[in-house]
């Protein structure tokens, strides 16, 4: 690596490390939502999220804080706490409620009782569970909200309303492809997906090359049998529209954003992370179906899918290789020992 980009990255983290460490800590949580830790990307995130709707980043950065607050009080691990751990997921649930439901006094106290909830589950499902669990807390704890909310009548947002800032329309490719990024956190809007996007490049340009790639293939992969008057229900707000509309606004680009990424984390290879995102689309129009939200369902269950096969071949592979095929034979001499030549 150049000098100068040692001592920018320096600089980089100096400036995120003299954020005051409430403040460091809430931003990371936001940051983690795409596997950053890096408040300075946290807050980028936050930026995207007002600029397209305020009342979901007031919900992203209250969520951020009750969660790791709630984790503090309860003397969780300190530097799962410092790393944002304890705040993604809470930032989801805040974000959805807002999503869903009209800020008010009944949409604040669910998410303020769904944070609580979404928090302990994290620090149930870690320290319990023997795989990563990403965020299904924010799945579960949503789906909770989203049947109670509607169960008491709380006001519903009206599906029709768009991004607060103007959007650019630049063609259906780029269209779905910043969207799919933007749709992480329930935001439809190019200057979103961009600011996501700059925030993720400036911790790690390899994830955010996956983001893009996964938002990418995602789309194409939804978009290979669709034709004009096709409908289909948006996996998020559960009405029906055209399925170019659905596609258009990165309904089917989000969640393979998001299992590329934490498949490459887990394992230093692009095929995981490319039969992961395949998986993601297929379940993304599968789960609606059940009546629920697919929120990051079809991310963590196309991950579980992965890391199951991959366990699965790792334990019988080699074994039902020889008992199908017969006994991998020994490298003959020759092979295994070749000749030193001559001087």
């Amino acid at each position: 690596m150049a000098e100068g980009t040692l001592v920018d990255k320096r600089l980089f983290w100096a400036q995120e490390n003299a954020l005051p460490v409430p403040v460091r800590t809430v931003f990371r949580g936001i940051g983690q939502v795409f596997f950053q830790e890096n408040a300075i990307t946290g807050i980028l995130f936050a930026v995207g999220i007002a600029l397209s709707s305020p009342a979901m980043g007031f919900g992203a950065i209250l969520g951020a804080a009750i969660g790791p607050a709630l984790a503090w009080c309860f003397r969780f691990d300190k530097s799962e706490l410092s790393a944002g751990i304890f705040g993604f997921n809470s930032t989801l649930v805040g974000i959805a409620t807002f999503f869903f439901f009209q800020p008010g006094g009944a949409s604040l106290a669910l998410l303020a009782g769904g944070c609580i909830i979404a928090t302990l589950l994290t620090r149930v499902m870690r320290t319990s569970v023997p795989f990563p669990t990403y965020t299904t807390p924010f799945i579960v704890t949503t789906w909770c909200l989203f049947f109670l909310g509607n169960a008491w009548k709380v006001v519903p947002v009206d599906p029709s309303q768009g991004p607060l800032l103007p959007t650019l329309h630049l063609g259906h490719f780029l269209d779905s492809t910043t969207n799919g990024i933007g749709q992480v956190m329930f935001q439809a809007s190019l200057w979103t997906g961009l600011l996501f996007l700059c925030g993720i490049a400036i911790n790690d340009r390899r994830h955010a090359a996956l983001v893009v790639a996964g938002s990418i293939i995602g789309m194409l992969l939804a978009s290979h049998h669709v034709s004009e008057a096709m409908k289909s229900l948006d996996p998020e707000r559960l009405i029906e529209r055209n399925m170019f509309d659905n596609i258009r606004l990165g309904l089917y680009g989000y969640n393979a954003t998001l299992v590329a990424v934490a498949l490459f984390l887990w394992r230093r290879s692009l095929i995981p992370s490319l039969l992961g995102v395949l998986l993601t689309v297929p379940l993304t129009e599968m789960i609606p179906l059940a009546g629920l939200p697919a929120l990051t369902a079809p991310f963590v269950l196309a991950a579980w899918l992965v890391m199951a096969i991959a366990a699965v071949e790792e334990k019988f592979g080699k074994k039902l290789g020889e008992k199908l095929f017969g006994p991998t034979a020994a490298p003959c001499k020759e092979e295994a020992e070749p000749s030193t030549p001559s001087a």
